[in-house]
């Protein structure tokens, strides 16, 4: 465990690693993504995430004159843990808190709240805030990128906090977010939703305009 922090228990460093698990990505894309670090103390952390072989920079092809950031398979093996401790972390979560989460983050919050059984397999399409993004669930597991998905189970449009409450306390949370695609898939898709129970009890309450009961 020591070895690991060594290597990414640094602030920003997982930041870096959640956003490149959805692509690769420009440094001023990156430095965005992860919440605007100084730029001195993000290349530093990108160095050390290359050098420990986390992290690799290459080069755009032609037309393109530019460099990005991904993950290696060493980075990607990252992934589960960082979701994990996503998990963890829900129980520390404030309802507020979801106003907060940035358009680009979506994808990697569904993440956390998604656990889908073994034989659940089905493809997303996540429009928010001029973000497109493709969802896959499958073999118990999920994944995400930035881009379109070609044939979508089911499309969500919408900010994050009405994406997230559409799945969440269902109907109630149309406001800010669309769907289109079979109800049906919706459903099993909610039926994924792991939360702490004070969570989601909050998120009913709020709702139905009455206190959460503690």
């Amino acid at each position: 465990m020591a070895g690991a922090l060594d290597r990414i228990g640094e602030r920003w460093s997982l930041l870096i690693v959640r956003e490149l698990s959805l692509g690769p990505l420009r440094f001023s894309d990156l430095a965005r993504g992860v919440g605007g670090p100084p730029t001195d103390v993000l290349t530093r952390r990108l160095r050390d995430l290359e050098a420990d072989g986390i992290v690799r920079r290459r080069e755009l092809d032609p037309p393109a004159s530019a460099s990005v950031y991904e993950l290696t398979d060493l980075g990607r093996g990252l992934e589960r843990p960082l979701f994990e401790l996503g998990r963890w972390g829900l129980n520390f979560f404030r309802l507020e808190d979801v106003d907060g989460i940035e358009s680009s983050w979506l994808p990697n919050s569904l993440r956390v709240i998604l656990q889908p059984p073994a034989d659940a397999a089905m493809t997303l399409q996540l429009c928010c805030e001029g973000h497109s993004f493709r969802f896959q669930i499958k073999a118990g597991g999920t994944s995400a990128e930035r881009g379109e998905a070609p044939d979508p189970d089911l499309t969500f449009t919408g900010s994050p906090r009405g994406v997230i409450g559409l799945l969440v306390v269902g109907d109630a949370g149309e406001e800010e977010a669309e769907i289109e695609g079979d109800p049906e898939i919706l459903q099993v898709l909610r039926e994924m939703i792991v939360l702490p129970e004070r969570l989601r009890a909050e998120a009913l309450a709020e709702v139905a305009g009455e206190p959460a009961v503690a």
